[in-house]
């Protein structure tokens, strides 16, 4: 009795669960263990057009429109064949697939396949949903974050992701960007609102739009943020098909934009880059582009600029060197090379220029020219400042105790950003009492720009320095500002006429008589203010004499000596 009522609770069971099955609007079938359909549901014979009882016995693989092949069948058997009987099987054991399918009527969709084992021993049950909204979903959504919400070109993400799908897989192995950056776009924000702005990038994405698609190609136009769009040409023929684009791109963005009443012009800067796909990485690539658009603003605006791999090495250089400087003081890589100033009276050397070289461990010896603007730039100016002071004072009082006779000075070169950022009282107080060099065999040397207009603490610091004993001269004078008025009023001992005065000197049968009148009249109205002129740049006797003959006091060139190590100049003073 007990039997028979537990069997005919099986057999409701099955019932319950046939008419379930039947009943369900997902598409179902069950299947054995060699890929047979047991029985199908009605949903099923309606997405596949056949009746249900039709498709019994068919081999699922047999079902054209679902697409299943015999492997993704096996390995759903598979899990079926492993996993224990039970009424809710375990995850790991179900298997999934999307496909497009297409319905009798033609009608195609998106559908989700599942294999999963059913608590019959070998069965597994087959299900066919319908996911084409939600994967429409998906995809709107997807749209709405991969693109730009003013212009509805892709954005910064979505180019990201063309590109590097451009470098691995390019039919032509090369790949281009014209990355571009609007002129003046800030302004029209600030003038005439964020509506008028939006409404601008608005339109410069539609001209880009159809730069890109000129000539029967279609090439990717993105908006990666702010006033920046960037063209990407994947399978590019080389730099000249680029820079036509950027300069299509150009001239369109020129036109007049005409919006809400308002007549607008704006240029753009374009920075073009154009390379081989392998080995080249995304990041890199636009990298490149940010550099040559940097170029394109810092040339002028309003044009495109072709990436220069000599240009951006020089640009490498520079951000090497500066991230080092601070670095190389510590690690002593700054040597000091000292060229001769002379007596032009008797070409005795009265004093030596100190000339700083870095010694760099990568790219050789560096003359100042190569990192003194870098230094200033980063503040690394005055550790090397003082490094160069301590050395020099040093290497004279050296020079002062080791040789008999008059001793020489030394000459050390002052930047503008040492007068504000550092203590130079200070600074030279110590050195000269740490070496014991007499103040009067310093000379510090600052342009006429450090010392023009002098006032406050640089002009304390000029006048602390000059009661202490030490020598200020002028260089370069007569480039600068040339305005004679502050030389009566600045503690100032020495000029050092600028060379390009004396380049004039060379012909000695084709003078320059401008260059010779200026130079007469500086060296006279020197002396009247009671100080003496230094000529810097004297490369031949000739000019020499002709210095001598207008009445310079000392000579500094090529035609006494080139800047040359310390032990050369303690040579010389013997």
């Amino acid at each position: 009795m007990r039997h028979g009522r537990s069997e005919w609770r099986g057999r409701k069971r099955e019932s319950d669960f046939r008419a379930a099955f039947n009943a369900a609007r997902l598409a179902m079938a069950i299947v054995d263990r060699d890929g047979r359909v047991v029985s199908a549901n009605d949903a099923l014979g309606a997405l596949l057009g056949a009746a249900p009882d039709s498709l019994v016995s068919t081999s699922v693989t047999d079902l054209p429109s679902l697409g299943l092949d015999r492997n993704t069948i096996r390995n759903g058997l598979a899990g079926a064949a492993t996993s224990p009987p039970s009424t809710a099987p375990r995850g790991g054991d179900s298997m999934s697939c999307t496909r497009r399918l297409k319905n009798p009527d033609g009608h195609t969709l998106w559908a989700e396949i599942s294999l999963m084992p059913t608590a019959h021993d070998g069965e597994t049950l087959l299900s066919v949903a319908d996911v084409s909204e939600q994967r429409d979903l998906r995809e709107r959504l997807r749209h709405l974050q991969m693109h730009d919400p003013v212009t509805r070109l892709p954005n910064r993400t979505l180019f990201f992701e063309r590109l590097a799908t451009a470098l691995s897989d390019t039919a032509t192995g090369r790949v281009g960007i014209c990355y571009i950056d609007l002129d003046g776009f800030k302004a029209v924000n600030d003038t005439l609102g964020h509506r008028v702005g939006d409404e601008l990038l608005d339109a410069v994405a539609r001209r880009l739009i159809q730069c890109a698609e000129d000539g029967g190609q279609r090439h990717l136009a993105a908006r990666l943020g702010g006033d920046e769009f960037a063209l990407l040409v994947d399978g590019s023929t080389g730099t000249e098909q680029l820079t036509a684009l950027a300069g299509a791109a150009l001239k369109a963005i020129q036109q007049p934009f005409d919006l809400g009443g308002q007549r607008l012009t704006v240029s753009a800067s374009i920075g073009v880059v154009e390379r081989e796909a392998q080995g080249t990485d995304p990041t890199e690539l636009m990298q490149a582009a940010d550099t040559t658009l940097y170029w394109a603003k810092a040339d002028g605006k309003a044009r495109w600029t072709l990436f220069d791999p000599e240009r951006n090495a020089h640009r490498m250089t520079r951000q090497a060197l500066s991230s080092a400087l601070r670095g190389a003081v510590e690690r002593g890589e700054f040597v000091l090379d000292y060229q001769p100033i002379v007596d032009l009276g008797d070409d005795k050397l009265v004093g030596v220029e100190a000339l700083v070289r870095w010694q760099h461990p990568q790219f050789g010896k560096l003359g100042p020219n190569r990192f003194i603007g870098l230094a200033e730039e980063n503040g690394g100016i005055v550790p090397l400042g003082r490094h160069v002071l301590e050395e020099s004072c040093r290497q004279a009082r050296g020079w002062m105790l080791d040789h008999a006779g008059p001793p020489a000075y030394v000459s050390v070169n002052v930047a503008v950003r040492q007068m504000w950022d550092s203590d130079l009282v200070a600074d030279v107080r110590r050195v000269l009492e740490e070496t014991g060099l007499p103040p009067g065999l310093l000379q510090l040397e600052l342009t006429e720009s450090a010392v023009m207009g002098s006032a406050g603490r640089p002009l304390q610091a000029l006048q602390d320095l000059n009661e202490m004993g030490v020598r200020i001269a002028i260089d370069d004078f007569g480039t600068g500002y040339s305005n004679l008025a502050y030389l009566s009023r600045l503690p100032v001992r020495v000029l050092k006429l600028d060379g390009s005065f004396v380049s004039g000197f060379r012909a000695a049968r084709h003078p320059n008589p401008a260059d010779e009148t200026i130079v007469t009249a500086l060296v006279r109205l020197a002396h009247q203010l009671g100080l003496t002129v230094t000529a810097e740049c004297v490369e031949s006797p000739a000019q020499a004499d002709r210095l001598r003959r207008i009445g310079c006091d000392t000579g500094q060139g090529w035609h006494f000596a080139k800047p040359m190590p310390a032990h050369c100049v303690a040579a010389l003073l013997r």
